[in-house]
C-alpha cells in the first residue's frame, strides 16, 4: 500500500502546526490565563502609549485565534479560515514583541511563520487527509 507523499506532508504540517498553536493557545486561556497575558505586557504597551482597549482586544484574539484555530488544523476543517486567522495572529505577536524589545528571539514564532508559509504556499488539493475534504468534498 503506498500513500500519497505530498498529502502525507501536508497532513503532518498541519497538524504539527496545529499541535503547536493550539496548546500555546490553552496554554494562555487556561493556565496563565489571558488576565497574565494582559499583565505580561500592560507596562510596556502602556509605556509605547497603546491603548489598554488594544492590549485586551490582542490578547483575546490571539489567545482565542491560537486555540480554536489550532484545533481545526488538527481535525483539518476550515483550514483557510484559520491559516489566515493565524496568520493575523503572527502579524500581531511579532509587532507586540518587537515594540517590547527589538531584537527579541524568534525561536518561538519563526517556525510556526515557516510551517505556515509553506502550508499557504502548496496545493490545497493535496490535503486529503482533512475532515474538509469528507464533510464538503473540497
Amino acid at each position: 500500500m503506498f500513500i500519497n507523499q505530498e498529502a502525507f506532508l501536508v497532513f503532518i504540517l498541519r497538524v504539527i502546526l496545529g499541535i503547536l498553536f493550539f496548546f500555546q493557545g490553552y496554554d494562555k486561556i487556561f493556565r496563565v490565563k489571558i488576565s497574565g497575558v494582559i499583565e505580561f505586557f500592560h507596562l510596556e504597551m502602556q509605556r509605547h502609549k497603546v491603548p489598554s482597549f488594544v492590549l485586551i482586544f490582542a490578547a483575546y484574539f490571539t489567545s482565542m485565534v491560537e486555540f480554536v484555530g489550532g484545533g481545526l488544523l488538527i481535525l483539518g476543517i476550515f483550514k483557510s479560515w484559520a491559516y489566515y486567522l493565524l496568520g493575523l495572529d503572527l502579524i500581531l505577536v511579532c509587532g507586540a514583541f518587537s515594540m517590547m524589545k527589538p531584537m527579541w528571539d524568534m525561536n518561538m514564532v519563526f517556525p510556526r511563520l515557516v510551517i505556515l508559509a509553506i502550508l499557504l504556499y502548496l496545493p490545497a488539493s493535496w490535503d486529503l487527509f482533512s475532515l474538509d475534504l469528507w464533510i464538503f468534498g473540497k
